[in-house]
């Protein structure tokens, strides 16, 4: 029996000395673990029995409150009355209510929402002025326009130009645009001031009151752009034309703007890169 070796406690006590200086704990496995793409080992009625949830469905542990009693002041109080016919005592109120009362509930002020010129705009990161933008609503829907910059009521300021596929100065919701990669160096090019909001307002003139001579209906007036909206249109597209005739693919970017855009069949937006 002298032979049987006996297990040396040298092997393992390394292991935990080192442990210990460390400081490091053991985390064993949990009772419930996830075996890949959200399925578990165990199923929620099986967990139910192994961790015996069962017995803890009706019990109730005793909750600790700190109850602190204040003390309320009396709204009532008795006071003896004299008299054969009155009673010897009456509950009268402590504190008297008011003599009068508004007719009429007060009208609560509410502040009212923003209005839409307080609203903060907001543009995205990819309408740089001078990127080629498709237009995807409105009369000029599927042309190629150059962007221009943001108006103060948030919508864009774009053009054809009106020289290549006559889209002349217009403003566009940026919801209604897809902006593409290609772009125009537009760095020296400054926008007359005068252009804004208020120069694309039309003046509409009230309705005249039909007399007893008129029987038709007047036909609606077209309209026309007047002189002033003619010399911009051909001062801005003469600053364009000239940035694109700098560039080096020049040829590409002029048939690019005149060219409309279309889907094929089996061509889907989402999956495009413009």
């Amino acid at each position: 029996m002298s032979d049987t070796k006996k297990k040396s406690p040298e092997k393992t006590a390394p292991a935990v000395i080192s442990a210990k200086k460390e400081g490091t704990k053991k985390h064993s496995k949990p009772r419930n673990y996830d075996l890949g793409n959200g399925v578990y080992r165990f199923s929620r009625s099986r967990m139910y029995h192994k961790k015996a949830i069962y017995k803890f469905l009706d019990k109730k542990t005793p909750k600790i409150v700190s109850i602190i009693v204040k003390l309320k002041k009396p709204l009532t109080g008795e006071k003896e009355i004299g008299g054969d016919k009155n009673g010897e005592k009456r509950v009268v109120l402590l504190k008297k209510r008011r003599a009068n009362y508004p007719t009429a509930d007060p009208i609560t002020k509410r502040h009212a929402k923003k209005c839409f010129r307080e609203h903060r705009r907001y543009l995205r990161p990819t309408l740089v002025p001078g990127t080629i933008c498709i237009l995807l609503a409105g009369l000029h829907k599927g042309k190629r326009v150059v962007f221009l910059k943001q108006l103060k009521t948030g919508l864009l300021l774009v053009t054809g130009p009106f020289l290549i596929n006559g889209c002349p100065l217009r403003r566009i919701n940026q919801n209604y645009v897809i902006a593409t990669s290609t772009r125009i160096d537009l760095s020296g090019f400054k926008l007359p001031e005068h252009i804004n909001d208020e120069y694309f307002k039309r003046k509409r003139d009230k309705r005249a009151k039909k007399e007893e001579g008129d029987i038709f209906s007047k036909k609606k007036e077209e309209y026309k752009p007047n002189d002033q909206r003619k010399a911009d249109q051909k001062a801005v597209d003469k600053h364009i034309i000239e940035a694109i005739k700098k560039n080096q693919d020049k040829k590409l970017l002029f048939t690019y703007l005149s060219a409309m855009f279309g889907l094929r069949s089996s061509q889907y937006p989402h999956r495009l890169k413009f």
